[in-house]
């Protein structure tokens, strides 16, 4: 056990944990931060998405002790019921959610892109969105609102 500090949701804090202990477990176990699901365990699946250093990547396998400089948001870093993201906020107009599971990674990578191109084309959505397993088949209605968030976001830059 070490005594690791990390960044998450804009606050501190001090775990007592194995060093090599995934962040995923940390978020999920520790913090009580339950968005990032566990999936495949192998990076592959994109339900266990956070920001990092406004990055979107997966959680699964990272272990917390490369994680000490870095700054982490989970999807409940990024709004609340009273005050969504913009992102979150399009993501319910369009209704982009079916059974819910890739809606973590699908919000978190959505996020990721939109603060790096407030106006990407259909592609570049799907590019983004292209490492987070969605098998509900409502892609379509993501990246609607992909392009709805977009819209919000340049109103209010």
């Amino acid at each position: 056990m070490a005594k690791i500090t990390l960044f998450v949701n804009e606050k501190d804090h001090v775990l007592n944990i194995s060093p090599d202990t995934p962040l995923l477990y940390v978020l999920r176990n520790n913090l009580a931060l339950n968005a990032p699901k566990y999936g495949c365990g192998i990076e592959r699946c994109g339900s266990c998405m956070v920001l990092m250093d406004n990055e979107a990547m997966p959680s699964c396998i990272r272990p917390c002790s490369s994680l000490t400089q870095t700054k982490i948001i989970t999807l409940e870093g990024l709004g609340n019921p009273t005050n969504l993201h913009p992102v979150q906020a399009a993501f319910m107009e369009e209704q982009a959610a079916q059974c819910g599971y890739c809606l973590n990674g699908m919000i978190i990578s959505a996020k990721a892109l939109l603060d790096r191109n407030l106006d990407p084309s259909d592609t570049e959505i799907r590019a983004a969105l292209e490492r987070v397993l969605c098998r509900c088949g409502t892609h379509s209605r993501i990246v609607k609102a992909v392009k709805n968030a977009a819209k919000k976001m340049r109103l209010n830059a």
